[in-house]
């Protein structure tokens, strides 16, 4: 199968081979296709078609935002357990379009409806009538532009007519890719592990770059499983592992209208069939989609817009959760404090600044500042071992860890984010150039 080379937006920093990317397969009960709708005018891949020919559970966490695009209007309006299709487009968000934008949707699902219908019928032995309620939709790019509903429409039955029912490495790159906006580079991951006896696969994509800031789950994020797991179960590991994941970055402190993510299973592995998600079976999976989150959370923020530096910052010891975490993000967000990184500047005060200025208790006398091994403030003042050059020294690393100890109690929080790079501008005021 081709790869679209005109969709390898490569970073002139680092170049993307298919061999940095883990190796995702074949996963039971579900199809890929990936075409371009030519909503670039450049022929580059922006439309994927997940097809589930036997449906799917699933369960979707959506954005806190009070401005939401069409399409999440549209998921939340299906009441379905199981769905039979994704359909997920690049380059227009489909927000603030209106009746309009929303209409669209309807208008392609009714014509994906059609056709996988028809497709059912051809390949099933007992085939099932798809409707537009069956269908889900994603969509990224530029707010406020008319949605090119006649492009995507008119797109639906190449998407169709190339669904194979074999997935590879080089398919799900594909896929991956069709989705970037300013990504220079496409999200993959995976874990396998077991259900009781049964070895169950966990794969993942993601994209985000920019307007990258959690108020639920960040970005577009799709997780796929074999599991048999119905879309309670999977809701409730979906919540409980978006906390310290995609709900633990932030590129720019924006949070986008289109935010989801949407984890889905197929049922095709077979395994015992699990109602409480206490029950010891889950533990191993549990884990393996907190990993899935993880990575692909992760490289969101390294592929941050015009990043140099990934950034992790950890809090620890606060009174509790809350505190820990609005000062974690009050420092990844801080314009000085990622600006004075991208700069290679150990400029700790900026971080200093940045803690002290949200309403949280603590005592300047209580708490220290490291810089990766670098200790710079104790006991409220400057560390006896602190040294400048050793610190500059630091500041040139791709990798910069910063650890604030409030030492008032027993709760942490670790959030990641990226420096703010004189590439940051660029691509942001020529986005639509």
């Amino acid at each position: 199968m081709a790869i679209n080379l005109s969709n390898f937006l490569i970073s002139k920093k680092d170049r993307s081979k298919m061999g940095d990317f883990q190796d995702l397969d074949h996963l039971d009960g579900l199809s890929i296709s990936v075409t371009s709708a030519n909503l670039y005018n450049n022929n580059r891949d922006d439309l994927v078609l997940f097809y589930f020919r036997n449906g799917a559970e699933y369960a979707s966490v959506y954005t806190q935002s009070k401005v939401i695009s069409e399409n999440i209007k549209w998921n939340l309006s299906i009441k379905n357990k199981k769905i039979k299709a994704l359909i997920v487009n690049s380059r227009n968000a489909n927000c603030l379009t209106g009746s309009k934008g929303y209409n669209s949707l309807k208008e392609i699902a009714d014509e994906a409806a059609r056709l996988l219908s028809i497709k059912q019928k051809c390949d099933e032995d007992n085939p099932k009538r798809i409707t537009s309620k069956d269908i889900l939709f994603g969509c990224t790019g530029t707010i406020g532009e008319p949605f090119p509903v006649t492009k995507i429409k008119s797109s639906i039955k190449n998407l169709v007519d190339k669904i194979k029912y074999t997935q590879n490495k080089y398919l799900w790159i594909k896929s991956a890719m069709s989705i970037l906006t300013t990504d220079l580079k496409p999200k993959l991951s995976m874990e396998e592990c077991k259900i009781g006896n049964t070895k169950v696969k966990i794969y993942g994509i993601a994209k985000g770059s920019g307007m990258i800031f959690p108020n639920m789950a960040t970005t577009l994020a799709y997780i796929f499983t074999d599991a048999n797991l119905s879309s309670t179960i999977l809701k409730k590991i979906l919540k409980k592992n978006i906390n310290d994941t995609f709900n633990a970055i932030s590129c720019d402190g924006d949070t986008s209208t289109n935010d989801m993510i949407t984890f889905f299973s197929t049922g095709s592995a077979k395994n015992k069939y699990v109602s409480n998600i206490n029950d010891l079976k889950l533990k191993e999976f549990d884990k393996a989609v907190n990993n899935v989150l993880l990575n692909l959370a992760k490289r969101v923020v390294s592929d941050g817009e015009g990043a140099s530096k990934f950034i992790q910052i950890d809090v620890l010891k606060c009174k509790n959760e809350e505190d820990a975490k609005k000062i974690a993000f009050s420092i990844a967000n801080s314009p000085l404090v990622k600006t004075a990184i991208a700069g290679e500047d150990p400029n700790w005060g900026r971080v200093m600044m940045a803690a002290g200025k949200n309403n949280v208790e603590f005592n300047i006398n209580s708490l220290s500042l490291m810089f990766g091994d670098h200790k710079v403030f104790e006991k409220g003042q400057i560390s006896k071992t602190y040294s400048e050059n050793n610190l500059k020294d630091y500041m040139k690393n791709d990798y910069i860890k910063i650890t604030l100890d409030i030492n008032l109690g027993k709760k942490n929080f670790t959030c990641y984010t990226m420096d703010f790079t004189k590439k940051y501008l660029e691509i942001n005021s020529d986005y639509r150039s």
